[in-house]
């Protein structure tokens, strides 16, 4: 009980129930427009379907989130450095999001270098 009393705890949770909303309305936004596409009375099943897919999978993603902040117990030791899996899975997603968007910057600056030379010509 003394979680609920610390500014933390409600910090944290205020924080996730805002993604969790504006994440809700993404979700919202982006099937309503699929959906739009379908013959009319397809158009309801596929909303249901798609909202129902979306709460049970973002369910699911913050049940394995919790499960990988439990994996503190060292698996690998480097020097006197202690990685756990949870370690090893935030390194490896922070190195993830690097790669991806270095290549996707580089990919943008490359693509208006061709069109200007393009235009040139």
């Amino acid at each position: 009980m003394e979680l609920f009393l610390q500014a933390d705890t409600w910090i944290a949770l205020l924080t996730l129930t805002f993604m969790e909303i504006v994440l809700g309305i993404d979700n919202i936004i982006f099937i309503s427009l699929v959906a739009g596409k379908l013959p009319k009375h397809q158009q309801k099943k596929a909303r249901v379907g798609g909202l129902s897919a979306a709460l049970i999978m973002r369910v699911l993603l913050l049940l394995s989130i919790t499960w990988i902040i439990g994996l503190t117990e060292p698996v690998l030791t480097l020097v006197s450095f202690e990685l756990s899996w949870r370690d090893i899975i935030l390194i490896g997603g922070g190195l993830f999001l690097l790669v991806k968007s270095t290549l996707e910057i580089h990919h943008k600056v490359e693509g208006q270098h061709e069109e200007q030379q393009v235009k040139k010509s």
